[in-house]
């Protein structure tokens, strides 16, 4: 009995020892839980939506106003950026955030020191005297396309009138007042070749009459009546050194047809069209540069028509001259 219950506590404790840890293992802690530090991200500023402002004299008429303001909302638009209308601008309106653009329309609103106050601020004077292009600030170029001007009156003349009766009104011992002259007659040619009358006439169309510079500005009905009256002619171009509004209104009552460069006040009766620089091409065409930064530019700009009295000149004549314009500008007529 004794061997017996030996052999039980021998069993039993070989039993007990193979259930042990296995040979070479040894028991360890688990470390405690720590704080792990996490990077937060950086909060940055949201850039401001690029700006563009438009500068208008307050007194501008609404109809020349809104053609502006809808040109440069276009282009705003279609970049994506802000757009504002000032009637004037001062050095603290430039630190606008965002402010990439300035168009400005005279009375200068002070480009020269609004533009050193913004050196990354681009500038477009339009039609502003005495502002040259440098730096951050661009000008709309003086058009000097007085050929392209004259050849196109001469051919709208020659159109509309009568036996190609034609003339012009010009300052006297001014080059380019000759050469917008001698445009205009080659206009004529071009529409009409020989440009044969019906009725005989003892001299040659188109006449012309200069204007002494000295000459009284009341007196320029005169040389007018001259050439209506005594040179029949129908359809004069008016220089713009001999411009006036109590002439172009004179000339107005007697029935010619009256074309020229610079706008009427208010479009007189006989008044075809008036060719002059197309400022709304003009800052169409300057826009990807001044979006770009590129500055000091001088843009030209294109001829187009304006003052269109579509009771003289019909749609379709309209048309013509348009496609005239289109091909001297593009080359395709030498003027």
């Amino acid at each position: 009995m004794r061997n017996k219950t030996s052999v039980f506590f021998v069993a039993l404790a070989l039993l007990l020892g193979a259930c042990g840890a296995p040979e070479g293992s040894a028991l360890t802690s688990t470390p405690p839980p720590t704080d792990t530090a996490v990077a937060l991200p950086e909060i940055t500023a949201t850039p401001a939506v690029p700006l563009a402002i438009l500068v208008l004299p307050a007194d501008m008429d609404p109809e020349t106003s809104n053609t502006y303001q809808k040109t440069v909302y276009d282009l705003t638009q279609a970049s994506g950026w802000r757009f504002q209308v000032r009637n004037e601008l001062t050095t603290a309106d430039v630190a606008e955030p965002g402010l990439q653009v300035v168009i400005a329309l005279p009375p200068d609103p002070g480009i020269a020191a609004l533009a050193a106050a913004a050196p990354n601020v681009q500038f477009l004077a339009i039609n502003i005297p005495d502002v040259p292009a440098g730096g951050n600030v661009s000008v709309l170029g003086s058009n000097t396309q007085v050929e392209v001007a004259g050849f196109l009156a001469g051919y709208t003349a020659a159109l509309l009138t009568e036996d190609y009766r034609i003339g012009m009104l010009l300052p006297k011992g001014d080059d380019d007042a000759v050469r917008m002259f001698n445009a205009y007659s080659r206009g004529m040619t071009f529409y009409c070749g020989l440009c044969r009358p019906f009725y005989f006439l003892p001299w040659s169309y188109p006449q012309y009459l200069e204007i002494p510079a000295e000459e009284d500005v009341n007196n320029y009905d005169a040389y007018a009546d001259i050439l209506i009256l005594q040179y029949k002619t129908r359809t004069l171009l008016i220089h713009p050194g001999i411009y006036t509004e109590d002439l172009v209104n004179y000339i107005g009552t007697t029935g010619t047809l009256m074309i020229g460069t610079v706008s009427p006040e208010q479009r007189p009766a006989g008044w075809v069209m008036t060719i002059q620089p197309d400022t709304i091409k003009a800052i169409q065409t300057a826009w990807p540069q001044l979006v770009s930064g590129q500055g000091g530019v001088t843009v030209q700009s294109p001829l187009g028509l304006s003052d269109v009295d579509p009771g003289i000149l019909s749609p379709g004549k309209q048309r013509l001259v348009q496609q005239t314009l289109e091909d001297l500008q593009s080359g395709y007529i030498a003027p």
